[in-house]
């Protein structure tokens, strides 16, 4: 918490009442009302609609059963009322198409997360829920918000769901095959779930350098540290990672270390380069050039491909004489119409830079196999590659 999370009040039992706000991505309701066991699914469904925020101070499990009868109705498609439906969208241009599907899948996510953000829960000042059958959420509010201050705080049921997430994968970690080990990743902290993209970096060749020249690597937006470990385990001498979220850095350093590599890897705040030349730079920007809905979002959305072009842009002046930069990029944008192969070229040649070699796999994740999922007929021609760019 800090001193700009703001306070939300509301009158309950005849009483005025108030508490932090809680959320990296949630609008605060401009009304707020308690609710209990008594309240209807229909009922909740229409306050939430129109825009109330339901403070529950029923059953914490039917709370949770409250939510998810809400989600069938978020996802249950409008009934028909008459009218004739809505003309198909007929664009010839494939890349239009795929871009107002796009558009209309994020709409929707951004709606489905607004509505179910509205039940909400308050927690006591010392980080418990004071609800029949609430279980103890102390450690995962405690990695996420820090120490108990004496003050009470409300946030959303969906957003505690995903704290205890948080908190379940810091605690078990993430198996990662081409590091031989787990990387533990912090709230707030996107998890390497997606493991294809690490392989190919274990797999890459290094570059190769004059002799005498010294091991050094750059890992820029390093995460949770997992792509800083894996050069280390190749047998990278020095790699200096970085980044600029407090959290990121944290997390890096402690992966790092756990691993048995802090004597190799150095976990520095920095916005983008490091000061210095190095061997190799690796970047694993966001892969999708349009703004997030919420803060966890920002490893996978890059509005307007900033990260992608500042490192393109950096690269050139951070590489040793017969360096390498590896880019590792989804080539999703491209099949949802956002962003071109073309547009990337551009700034590749643009920075100075040329294309030593190209490295293709495809992904693994259930989703590019899932004829259901909105996004089927682009995540089935992704592409996952780590481009190898040396100074032009």
């Amino acid at each position: 918490m800090t001193e700009q999370d703001p306070w939300i009040t509301w009158e309950e039992s005849g009483a005025p009442r108030r508490a932090r706000w809680r959320s990296e991505s949630q609008a605060m309701p401009a009304t707020l009302q308690p609710a209990d066991d008594a309240l209807p699914a229909n009922a909740a469904f229409r306050l939430i609609n129109e825009g109330t925020g339901l403070l529950w101070r029923g059953d914490f499990h039917n709370g949770r059963q409250l939510l998810q009868a809400l989600g069938r109705r978020v996802d249950k498609p409008p009934r028909a009322d008459g009218r004739a439906p809505a003309p198909a969208r007929t664009e010839a241009d494939p890349a239009a198409r795929a871009r107002d599907a796009f558009a209309r899948h994020r709409e929707a996510q951004a709606r489905r997360a607004a509505l179910l953000g509205r039940v909400l829960l308050e927690f006591e000042p010392d980080h418990t829920i004071a609800l029949r059958r609430a279980p103890d959420v102390r450690a995962a509010l405690g990695e996420a918000w820090g120490a108990p201050d004496g003050t009470p705080s409300i946030a959303s049921l969906r957003e505690l769901q995903g704290l205890i997430g948080a908190h379940e994968w810091r605690k078990k970690g993430v198996d990662v095959p081409a590091l031989g080990g787990r990387i533990h990743p912090w709230f707030g902290v996107f998890s390497p779930l997606r493991g294809e993209y690490l392989g190919l970096i274990a797999q890459a060749p290094l570059p190769t350098l004059a002799p005498g020249a010294q091991s050094l690597a750059f890992d820029i937006g390093t995460g949770t540290g997992v792509i800083a470990a894996l050069l280390a385990k190749r047998g990278v001498q020095q790699v200096v990672a970085t980044d600029l979220d407090p959290r990121a850095i944290a997390c890096a350093t402690e992966n790092v270390a756990r691993l048995g590599f802090a004597k190799q890897v150095r976990v520095v705040a920095a916005d983008m380069f490091p000061e210095g030349r190095a061997a190799l730079v690796v970047c694993n920007p966001p892969w999708v050039p349009t703004p997030a809905n919420a803060a966890i979002e920002r490893a996978v959305y890059d509005p307007d491909s900033a990260m992608l072009r500042a490192f393109l842009a950096g690269l050139a002046a951070h590489l040793a004489p017969g360096g390498e930069g590896w880019l590792v990029m989804s080539d999703l944008a491209e099949h949802l119409g956002l962003r071109t192969r073309e547009q990337m070229l551009a700034w590749i040649a643009d920075a100075g830079l040329r294309v030593v070699a190209r490295h293709d796999t495809r992904p693994t994740h259930p989703k590019a196999g899932d004829p259901s999922d909105p996004l089927f007929a682009a995540r089935s021609r992704e592409v996952t590659s780590l481009w190898r760019l040396g100074a032009a």
